[in-house]
């Protein structure tokens, strides 16, 4: 994937601190979320309830991602953090504010139709249900609607913050969304049915979502000083975030589309499986929010601000690049072997309990496996796209997620059902063809935005030695886990997961240290396990 390796400079330490906040803060969120799932597990298990609600949270997050985080950062912060690097805040305080008000219109005018279409759109996304499931999914989708809204106006404090620099509040809000969400299920567990239950925590949800919106306002209040409600249609600023929304928002669209697509062919599988593929979407998204989310999120306004000329610009975006590259990679190459080896211990020290038991967590690490195939290439995928849209480039990417949703569908469709009961495979594996058809489109996708960047500023990329290192000390890791995993009893799976993670971190930290990797030797410094070399600059 590259041949050499970015100079170290003491401008990566400060390279990673903006990554490293955006990381608190998810993880915090994450831990937060982990614990609502296994709640949710908890009382839900694989039912029809959960599968309601699992397709019931699909349709309105449509609307919070076509609109929320990944659009407004590709549309709004170049724009808006280019203002700010040129210190012309007055306009970069108006545009705040004409973007504010135009997505919350045209949010509100989404969140009204979705409401009365929701029975429409339920058939579509879960075209499988019988009918006390699907009059329970309408229910639901019609109390998550505006919650999905409160949060797309979430997503705007998110892209203010982050072009100011202040990445951990913004990151860390949803803990109260998750909070509130564990809160009403502790709340009316055990008072209520399941069906009841579901609709309570849709509840929750909404409530959830305001407090995630509201606890940002004060410190994005203070950032621009005061907040200017206007459309400013006629502003070039706002015309040009308004042209990059176009191809973003289209881009994620198709990409959501995917995604909806796969659960909809999940509604044809056994039951349980929509809720199975979710277990193991919100498992596989972990290490891609930590680890490629907060790089590829501080990166963005920072390549955005970046001066000088087209030659001094490009230099220090590969630099950036190749840095932030190396730091996903120490991360996701163990994330990925984590769940092809262990997923089983992964998923049971996270859900297994209640409804949740050890089947149910076998055939949720099926499905974590096959998302490990093109995990590495999605996560680096996103800090290639962010490269582009700092330079202003959306409709490149949204190209390539074109052909990636394309071979996303028609490979998902294949070997979830006629390849599945082609090779005889058990009907449960048909949720593991989705996750593995789409890490092969992935890998096309990664290959392709590789190769756009690298036309525009040079060559980028993870030199194979590197690669090769992680790799091998991953699997090394794996092999002491499953000998541990081997002599702990599976009956006590929060033991075993605490006894097997533990030893396949600290092989792989081990081995990765030994081997000189930079990042793990910086962990082992900040320790106080290595110490500094006399002279040497931290790195």
């Amino acid at each position: 994937m590259g041949d050499s390796a970015p100079t170290q400079t003491p401008a990566r330490t400060a390279q990673s601190r903006p990554a490293a906040l955006v990381a608190a803060g998810i993880l915090l969120s994450r831990i937060i979320g982990l614990v609502r799932e296994r709640v949710f597990g908890y009382y839900f298990g694989v039912t029809d309830e959960a599968d309601a609600f699992r397709a019931a949270f699909r349709i309105p997050n449509l609307l919070q991602n076509l609109f929320g985080e990944g659009v407004l950062s590709a549309s709004f912060i170049p724009v808006y953090a280019s203002l700010i690097a040129d210190n012309d805040r007055e306009q970069a305080s108006r545009v705040a504010g004409a973007v504010f008000s135009i997505l919350s219109l045209v949010v509100s005018a989404f969140v009204l139709v979705g409401v009365l279409a929701t029975p429409v759109l339920v058939d579509l996304i879960a075209a499988g249900f019988p009918g006390e499931k699907r009059d329970l999914t309408v229910t639901l989708v019609r109390v998550l609607f505006p919650g999905a809204g409160l949060l797309v106006l979430s997503a705007w404090c998110l892209g203010i913050l982050n072009s100011h620099r202040k990445f951990f509040l913004s990151y860390s809000a949803p803990v109260l969304w998750n909070a509130a969400m564990i809160g009403t299920l502790v709340w009316f567990g055990r008072r209520s049915t399941l069906p009841d239950l579901a609709v309570w925590l849709a509840w929750g949800s909404v409530v959830g979502s305001a407090l995630q919106m509201l606890v940002q306002l004060p410190s994005v209040l203070r950032v621009l000083g005061r907040l200017r409600l206007a459309l400013m249609t006629k502003s070039p600023h706002v015309r040009e975030i308004v042209r990059n929304f176009a191809p973003v928002f289209v881009g994620r669209g198709v990409v959501q589309i995917s995604a909806y697509v796969d659960a909809w062919i999940a509604s044809f599988l056994i039951a349980g499986s929509v809720a199975a593929l979710t277990y193991a979407q919100n498992l596989s998204v972990l290490p891609v929010s930590l680890f490629g989310m907060s790089v590829s999120a501080a990166e963005l306004p920072a390549m955005s601000s970046l001066r000088g000329d087209e030659n001094t610009i490009a230099a220090a975006m590969r630099q950036r690049l190749d840095a932030g590259m190396q730091r996903i990679a120490f991360w996701i190459v163990p994330s990925a072997m984590a769940f092809l080896a262990i997923g089983d211990v992964v998923a049971g020290v996270i859900y297994q309990n209640g409804k949740f038991n050890r089947d149910v967590a076998v055939w949720v690490w099926g499905i974590l496996a096959g998302s490990a195939v093109g995990l590495l290439a999605t996560t680096l995928g996103r800090l290639y796209a962010s490269s582009l849209y700092a330079l202003r480039d959306t409709r490149t990417p949204f190209r390539f997620a074109l052909i990636r949703v394309t071979l996303t569908i028609g490979l998902g469709y294949l070997f979830a059902l006629p390849l599945r009961v082609a090779l005889g495979l058990p009907a449960t594996w048909g949720a593991a063809g989705l996750t593995i058809s789409a890490g092969m489109a992935g890998w096309v996708e990664f290959a392709l935005l590789r190769r756009a960047v690298n036309r525009r500023i040079g060559k980028t990329g993870i030199p194979v030695r590197r690669l090769a290192t992680l790799w091998g000390a991953a699997a090394l890791a794996a092999g002491v886990a499953l000998g541990i995993h081997a002599l702990v009893p599976r009956s006590r799976p929060l033991l075993a997961g605490a006894l097997v993670i533990a030893a396949y971190g600290a092989t792989y930290f081990a081995s990765t240290s030994i081997a000189g990797v930079e990042d793990a030797a910086a962990i082992a410094r900040r320790l106080g396990l290595r110490p500094r070399a006399r002279g040497s600059t931290p790195r």
